[in-house]
C-alpha cells in the first residue's frame, strides 16, 4: 500500500521555530547568559524608563530653545511707514505701507466684537493654558479627513507669540519657540491682556493692522461702534484677507460672516434671533463700505519709487501731496480703455500708456497700462520702446540750429548706407522736397540725409539737451527712432516746444510731510534753463502745427492751436502720438508687451485719437492760446505813428 503523505507544513514551522529558539538558548548558555523572561513588571519598568528619558530629552529641548527667547515685555513691532498719496486737490489717490491706529480697549468694545473673533479663531481661549491639545487634535483629524491643511491648531496666544516676537518661518524650531512663548505669555499676562494685544496687532490685509484701523478702513467708524454683522465680517476676514475683503469681494465677505455668526450662536455669544437680525443688515452694511481709490495707481507707484530720494529712509507715517489732476487722470484712463475696447481686438493692440503734463513738467495724469489689477508694470515710466518718427523733431531741430530753414531743400530718394536701406512708410519717394514738407510727411530718407549733413552726434546732443535721459547710440538709424526711450522722458523732451524753449524735469511730488503735519520736503522750482532759442523754436512749432493741420496727425486736431508728431516703429510694434498746446504736453503710446506687431496701426491712427480725447478733456474751461513763436505779429498803430511824426518823436 502506498504510504500516506505526512502533514508537515505546520509541524515543520513549529519545530523549526522551536529549534531556532533552542539554538539561541544553547548559545546564550555557553556564554553564561540566560534567555530573558518577559513579565509585566519588566514591561512597566522599561516603559517608565522610556518616559523618564523622553522627559529628560524634552527638558533639554526646552532648555535649548529657551536660551534665546525674547523678553515678553519687548512687544515691539517692525513696520513699513504708512504713506498716503494725495492729488493736487487733496483727494486720496493711494495708501502704502502699514496702517495702525489707536489701540482698542476691551472694556470699551461691545461684547459681540471679541466674541466673534474668539468663536472662529480660538473658542477655548479662556480655558486653555496657551496651547490647546484638544484643538490641535481636532485640527489633525480635520486635515486628515480633508486630505489637506484646512484647519490650524494655533491658539490666539500662539498667534500673538508669532506675530509680535517671531517670524513666520515654517520651521520646527520656530514652532517650538512659539509654543514656549505662548505658555510664558499666559503666565505673565491675563487673558484679556493677551486678547487685546492680538486685536491690536492682527493683520487684515492691504497693510492694515489692528481692529481700530480695520474698522475705520472698512466701515468708517471706530471699533467700539461695530455692529454684530460688522464684527463677523472682520473676524471672518482673518482667515484669508484678500479672499474675504469686503471692498473687493462683498459676496464672499457676506458668506464668510454668515459662518462666523453661526459659530457665535454655537458658542452662545448671540441668539439665533440676533443672527437673523445681523444678516438682515448685511446689504446695507456692505454697500456703505468705502471703496479703495481706483484711479492713478500707476502714478502712485511712480511717486513711491521717488520718496527715499527726497527725504531718505524713515519710519514715520507720511503724507505726499502730488501734481495729479484727479479729474483728468480718470478721463485719461477712460479714454484709453474706451479706444482699446472699441479697436484693440481687431487691430491686435493690447496695451497703451498716457502721460499728460503741464508745460513746466508737472505730471497731471499718468496711465501706465490698461488694467492695473491685471498688470502693475508701468508702461509710461518703465517700458523702453522705439519712438520711430516721434524722435524726428530732435533731428530737425539739429538741422534748424545748423542753419536749415523752412524752404531749404532735402532729397527724398532711395538710400543705401552699408547694408542698411532706409525706406519710407509708403515705399514711394518724392525727390527734392522742402525742409517743411519732409517733416510734415515724415519722409524717412530725407531725415536720414539731414542727420548725415548735421552729424548724428549733434542729433544725440539735441535729444539729451531737450530731456532724453537714455543712452543713445550715435548711429544714423537713430534719426528714424531706433533708440529706446520711455514715454515719460519723451513727453518731457517735447515740453520745451510748448513752454518757450525751457528744459524741464518731469515731476510728481509737490510736498512730503509727516502725518502730524511736519514738512519734510517742499518743491522749489526746477528745470534746466533755456535749451532752444526763440528763432529755432518758431521754425519747429510752425512745422509741428502743420503735422496736425494737414500732415500725418490730422486725427489729433481738436480746435486749439497745437503741434505734434506721429511715430511708428518697425513692423508696427509701437505707435505714438506726441503733442502739445501752450497749456499741456501729452504723449500716447500703444502696442503689445510681447513686442508683437499690430495690424498696421500708425501714430496718426489710434494714438492720435486717444491723444485728442485726452486733450479735449484737459482743455475744458481753457481759452485757446497760440504756441510760442506762433503768436501773430502785432498790427502797427498807424494813428500813433502819425501823431509821433507830427510831434517830432
Amino acid at each position: 500500500m502506498p504510504k500516506a503523505k505526512r502533514r508537515t507544513s505546520g509541524a515543520q514551522t513549529e519545530n523549526g521555530g522551536n529549534s531556532s529558539v533552542r539554538k539561541r538558548k544553547v548559545r546564550l548558555a555557553r556564554l553564561g547568559l540566560r534567555w530573558p523572561r518577559i513579565t509585566w513588571q519588566s514591561v512597566l519598568v522599561s516603559l517608565a524608563s522610556l518616559i523618564v528619558w523622553a522627559g529628560i530629552g524634552l527638558g533639554l529641548v526646552v532648555a535649548f530653545f529657551s536660551l534665546d527667547l525674547p523678553e515678553i515685555d519687548q512687544a515691539t513691532l517692525t513696520r513699513r511707514p504708512h504713506v498716503q498719496v494725495l492729488d493736487a486737490g487733496g483727494w486720496e489717490v493711494a495708501n502704502f505701507g502699514d496702517i495702525y491706529r489707536a489701540s482698542v480697549d476691551l472694556k470699551s468694545l461691545p461684547p459681540h466684537v471679541p466674541a466673534a473673533l474668539i468663536s472662529v479663531e480660538d473658542r477655548r481661549f479662556y480655558s486653555h493654558f496657551g496651547v490647546d491639545p484638544r484643538g490641535i487634535a481636532r485640527a489633525i483629524v480635520t486635515d486628515m479627513r480633508a486630505g489637506a491643511r484646512v484647519q490650524g491648531g494655533s491658539t490666539i496666544t500662539q498667534q500673538v507669540a508669532k506675530n509680535v516676537f517671531l517670524t513666520s518661518d515654517r520651521t520646527i524650531a520656530r514652532k517650538i519657540k512659539e509654543v514656549l512663548l505662548a505658555i510664558k505669555l499666559e503666565q505673565s499676562f491675563s487673558k484679556d491682556q493677551i486678547l487685546a494685544l492680538y486685536m491690536n496687532r492682527v493683520y487684515f490685509g492691504n497693510g492694515i493692522y489692528g481692529y481700530e484701523a480695520a474698522s475705520e478702513r472698512f466701515f468708517n467708524r471706530p471699533a467700539k461702534d461695530l455692529t454684530v454683522f460688522q464684527s463677523a465680517v472682520l473676524a471672518g476676514l482673518l482667515k484669508a484677507p484678500s479672499h474675504y475683503n469686503p471692498t473687493r469681494e462683498p459676496e464672499r465677505a457676506k458668506a464668510r460672516a454668515q459662518i462666523v455668526l453661526t459659530t457665535m450662536v454655537e458658542t452662545g455669544a448671540i441668539s439665533p434671533a440676533q443672527q437673523i437680525q445681523a444678516m438682515a443688515s448685511a446689504e446695507t452694511a456692505l454697500k456703505a463700505v468705502p471703496q479703495p481709490p481706483t484711479r492713478g495707481r500707476y502714478f502712485a507707484d511712480w511717486v513711491m519709487s521717488q520718496i527715499d530720494s527726497f527725504i531718505g529712509g524713515t519710519d514715520r507715517d507720511l503724507v505726499v501731496k502730488t501734481t495729479l489732476d484727479g479729474r483728468l487722470q480718470m478721463q485719461a484712463e477712460e479714454a484709453l480703455e474706451k479706444r482699446l475696447a472699441e479697436q484693440g481686438g481687431k487691430l491686435n493692440v493690447a496695451q497703451g500708456a498716457i502721460v499728460v503734463m503741464s508745460t513746466d513738467g508737472a505730471v497731471r495724469a499718468l496711465v501706465g497700462g490698461r488694467d492695473y489689477d491685471d498688470s502693475q508694470f508701468n508702461r509710461a515710466t518703465q517700458a523702453l520702446r522705439q519712438p520711430g518718427s516721434a524722435f524726428k523733431p530732435f533731428v530737425y531741430l539739429a538741422g534748424v540750429e545748423a542753419g536749415y530753414g523752412l524752404d531749404d531743400m532735402l532729397t527724398d530718394a532711395p538710400l543705401k548706407i552699408g547694408k542698411w536701406r532706409p525706406q519710407n512708410f509708403t515705399n514711394t519717394y518724392e525727390g527734392p522736397v522742402s525742409f517743411e514738407t519732409a517733416f510734415a510727411k515724415s519722409l524717412n530718407t530725407a531725415a536720414v540725409r539731414l542727420a548725415q549733413q548735421v552729424g548724428i552726434k549733434s542729433v544725440v546732443d539735441v535729444a539729451h539737451r531737450m530731456g532724453i535721459t537714455e543712452k543713445l547710440k550715435p548711429d544714423l538709424s537713430l534719426s528714424l527712432g531706433s533708440g529706446e526711450v520711455t514715454l515719460l522722458e519723451l513727453t518731457g523732451a517735447y515740453a520745451p516746444f510748448a513752454n518757450g524753449g525751457q528744459s524741464v524735469l518731469p515731476y510728481a511730488i509737490e510736498s512730503i510731510s509727516e502725518r502730524e503735519g511736519k514738512p519734510l520736503y517742499i518743491r522749489e522750482g526746477g528745470g534746466l534753463g533755456q535749451v532752444v532759442d526763440a528763432d529755432a523754436l518758431a521754425v519747429m512749432n510752425h512745422m509741428m502745427t502743420a503735422v496736425i493741420s494737414h500732415g500725418t496727425g490730422t486725427a489729433a486736431a481738436f480746435g486749439y492751436p497745437a503741434g505734434g508728431k506721429t511715430g511708428t516703429s518697425s513692423d508696427f510694434r509701437d505707435a505714438w502720438f506726441m503733442g502739445f498746446t501752450a497749456d499741456y504736453v501729452t504723449g500716447v503710446w500703444v502696442g503689445n508687451d510681447s513686442g508683437a506687431g499690430m495690424k498696421k496701426v500708425t501714430g496718426g491712427g489710434l494714438p492720435a485719437q486717444v491723444w485728442r480725447d485726452v486733450m479735449v478733456a484737459a482743455h475744458a474751461g481753457h481759452a485757446p492760446r497760440e504756441l510760442p513763436g506762433q503768436e501773430p505779429a502785432e498790427k502797427p498803430d498807424l494813428i500813433a505813428r502819425f501823431l509821433d511824426s507830427i510831434l517830432g518823436k
